[in-house]
């Protein structure tokens, strides 16, 4: 009786925390969405900033959304280079492999703040690359490769030993075995990891203060040329996010407006950061069950 009482119990605990937590998450993002959504419109999200009035984020939104394609093309081969050289390659009990898996660690707990300033320090100062959509992109890459290595080295673990033995039976050499067997079947659990990643990438402010700079030029939407500093395709533009848009308006916002333009910009943050986090469980488990099925 005692053990089925404590049992009880225990189990009550847990579900008042579960609840507690869920409870959290459900009054900000209710708070947020609630304070920001009456200030979100069309007008709002396709019309530029103005000092004077306000305006709307459509530059920032741009920003973000650009950053993060950049920072993903530098950071998804990198990531999984390193993830297959860990799963496959490293002799687990090696000194070299311990002190990479430290490394990740390491930076994995830096403050983004720290990446920031390192960022400026190395990116815009040293290789004098200024304040930039590259200098942020390779800032944002240093902050998200020891998640995106994490996460490929847990995924390719996760494929059962007899896929590797059986490639390798099949005449395939090492290499060929961790990327035409084992590497399409963590595919799943990749892409998941990624597209969360990139919430996190995307909602990130202070990294990209110190390198991606807090102010916009002028943009020309007409202009695709990359080399020239109004295309919005150009790296070595400063590109104020929608984070750190966010961060001046409450920051060192002096116009009558801030406040509502703030609460707006966050409702749209707390909208793609969410769009992320689903998006990655519904392409995860598609994929998924694309690969099971064999259809």
């Amino acid at each position: 009786m005692n053990a089925k009482r404590t049992d009880k119990i225990a189990t009550g605990v847990l579900y008042v925390l579960s609840a507690i937590i869920v409870a959290i998450l459900a009054f900000l993002l209710i708070y947020i969405l609630v304070k920001g959504l009456p200030h979100v419109s069309w007008e709002f999200l396709t019309t530029a900033s103005n000092p004077l009035t306000g305006g709307g984020i459509a530059v920032q939104l741009f920003n973000s959304v650009y950053l993060l394609v950049v920072t993903l093309i530098i950071s998804v081969p990198l990531s999984l280079g390193a993830g297959i050289y860990l799963s496959e390659y490293a002799n687990q009990k090696h000194w070299l492999t311990s002190w990479v898996r430290s490394a990740i660690e390491v930076l994995s707990s830096l403050p983004s703040i720290v990446v920031g300033l390192f960022g400026m320090l190395i990116f815009v100062l040293q290789f004098g690359l200024g304040f930039s959509v590259l200098s942020g992109a390779l800032a944002l890459t240093v902050f998200n490769l020891p998640l995106m290595t994490r996460n490929v080295e847990e995924s390719l673990r996760a494929i059962p030993t007899m896929q590797r033995e059986g490639g390798l039976a099949l005449g395939l050499s090492k290499w060929e075995t961790a990327t035409q067997i084992i590497l399409p079947a963590a595919v799943p659990g990749i892409i998941t990891g990624i597209i969360l990643s990139s919430g996190r990438v995307f909602g990130e402010a202070a990294a990209l203060i110190y390198t991606a700079g807090q102010t916009n030029l002028p943009i020309d939407w007409a202009n695709w040329n990359p080399m020239s500093l109004t295309s919005p395709l150009s790296l070595f533009r400063p590109a104020e996010t929608l984070a750190v848009h966010i961060w001046a308006l409450n920051t060192e916002g002096t116009i009558a407006t801030a406040q509502q333009i703030s609460a707006g910009a966050s409702a749209v943050l707390i909208i793609f950061v969410l769009l992320f986090n689903l998006g990655a469980r519904f392409i995860g488990n598609r994929i998924h069950k694309k690969l099971t099925s064999g259809h």
